[in-house]
């Protein structure tokens, strides 16, 4: 069988792979990883084509086009929750040519919105949830009797007018992930590797999952409660370290980025992680997501020494009250010890801040900036708040009616980068946008973030460094300067 599939075309460099799906200001543009994954299932016993219209500047006629040449039976289209309506229009476009081909929309819209997705004559199927190995039955019964979707878990799709919505599918095992053929080796065959960047990795980079599921209880992050649940299911080391050889031998990419929500869950398992790759004798950098609670000064010395770089933390807030607000299940006295503990072994901090979240106020704002003062990450990451449906942040906002509009849709400005859509009586929308330029302004363009770049230039790859610093203020600039 022959099957395409598709991260549609929106706006240029929009990223529907990352946590926050937007434009984003510093030029990021992540690899569509979801649908690799999904490729890499499909490709063992099926013909596929995996396109990537935002990093190609592709709109829907080339799109069409290009299935035209291809002539797919099958058709995956992903989808985020700001770029849904878009998505199903352009899959309306689609069958509107190719009135044959059976149109399946995945992502995370799909596990909270499959009815009205299906309303739509453009989606023949909706595949809930994690949704690689459901395509991968999807594509073995296609067609085979009538009702052939009728035992495949995990999806909803229209019969005689009505909608059926099928038992949920169980997630993927750790068993399961160590089957999947490398990511890396899709990447390599269907994309441009030169056309992705991440702000705070060495260019260019790839990204790849070690493990799947995130059994904290942020109430904000939407890929555990709208897409791969909660549970943590990981790749054995072997496995992992077989990729990260095949990428060294095979890519020309001066870093890998392994996406897991918290690579450093287990403290056995990161340390099992470095040991082999020493003793493989690997070269290339890699980082990874963290939290400051999951890491003691001892194995980050063992993962420097196995050459990480950096590492990814959600600070959030420099206020216990708001961390408690959201379940983090950290401290801030625990955000300044994994701070000060980076700097002792000389790790990159990427430090993420969210403003908006509930409780905050002008207060905790202030008490944030100061967090910031004292730790001082190489990399700063602030966004406005964003309530995905799905999330108990959403359900918060909606029962306290701070919500400005119930649609996502509507979550992205004219130039598709994120703007606040909820409201608080002590802080209002427009103060939080104000808030997010403003600290980044003074950050990124303040004398004392000279040290800080420095830093970060003076290391082994200091002419990436350089140029990935350089992309990422040009794009920068930019954006403060469309924002005036």
């Amino acid at each position: 069988m022959k099957i395409y599939l598709l991260n549609p075309p929106y706006y240029p460099h929009f990223g529907r792979g990352a946590r926050w799906q937007d434009t984003g200001r510093g030029g990021t543009l992540y690899y569509p990883i979801w649908l690799s994954y999904a490729t890499a299932v499909l490709e063992d016993n099926h013909e596929v084509r995996l396109v990537d219209a935002p990093a190609w500047n592709w709109d829907k006629e080339d799109v069409i086009k290009d299935i035209g040449i291809f002539k797919p039976e099958l058709l995956v289209i992903d989808s985020s929750f700001p770029s849904l309506n878009n998505d199903i229009s352009v899959a309306e476009s689609i069958k509107n040519s190719f009135k044959e081909i059976k149109v399946v929309l995945v992502g995370p819209p799909a596990s909270q919105f499959s009815e009205k997705i299906l309303e739509s004559n453009g989606i023949d199927i909706v595949a809930r949830w994690e949704y690689d190995f459901t395509l991968k039955e999807v594509a073995e019964k296609f067609g085979t009797r009538n009702n052939w979707l009728k035992d495949i878990k995990g999806v909803s799709f229209k019969q005689a007018g009505k909608v059926i919505h099928n038992p949920d599918r169980a997630f993927s095992t750790s068993d399961d992930l160590d089957k999947i053929p490398f990511v890396s080796k899709v990447y390599k065959k269907h994309l441009h590797i030169n056309d992705y960047f991440l702000g705070q990795s060495l260019y260019p980079e790839v990204q790849i999952f070690t493990g799947r599921g995130c059994p904290n209880r942020c109430t904000f992050c939407s890929w555990p409660q709208t897409l791969m649940g909660r549970k943590y299911r990981y790749r054995s080391v072997s496995n992992l370290l077989d990729e990260v050889e095949w990428i060294e031998n095979n890519l020309s990419v001066k870093e890998i980025f392994f996406e897991d929500d918290t690579f450093t869950l287990s403290k056995s398992r990161v340390l099992e992680f470095c040991k082999g790759y020493k003793e493989r004798d690997l070269k290339t950098a890699w980082a990874c997501n963290a939290r400051v609670d999951s890491l003691d000064l001892e194995t980050m010395k063992a993962m420097k020494k196995a050459n990480c770089r950096l590492l990814i933390a959600g600070y959030e807030s420099g206020s216990d009250e708001i961390l408690k607000n959201v379940k983090k299940g950290i401290t801030v006295d625990q955000i300044k010890e994994f701070a000060k503990n980076a700097k002792k072994v000389n790790l990159l901090v990427h430090g993420d801040i969210i403003f908006g979240l509930p409780g905050e106020t002008k207060d905790t704002i202030r008490m944030t900036k100061d967090l910031i003062k004292e730790t001082k990450p190489e990399v700063l990451q602030v966004a406005v708040a964003s309530p995905f449906p799905g999330t108990e942040f959403y359900e918060y906002c909606k029962n306290n009616n701070c919500l400005l509009t119930n649609d996502p849709n509507e979550y992205l400005d004219e130039n598709g980068h994120q703007k606040a859509i909820i409201s608080y009586t002590k802080l209002t929308h427009e103060e939080m946008v104000k808030e997010v330029n403003s600290l980044l302004k003074n950050y990124y363009l303040s004398p004392s973030y000279v040290p800080l770049a420095m830093r970060q230039v003076l290391r082994k790859n200091s002419v990436a460094e350089v140029k990935r610093l350089w992309f990422s203020a040009k794009m920068f600039l930019g954006y403060a300067a469309s924002q005036r």
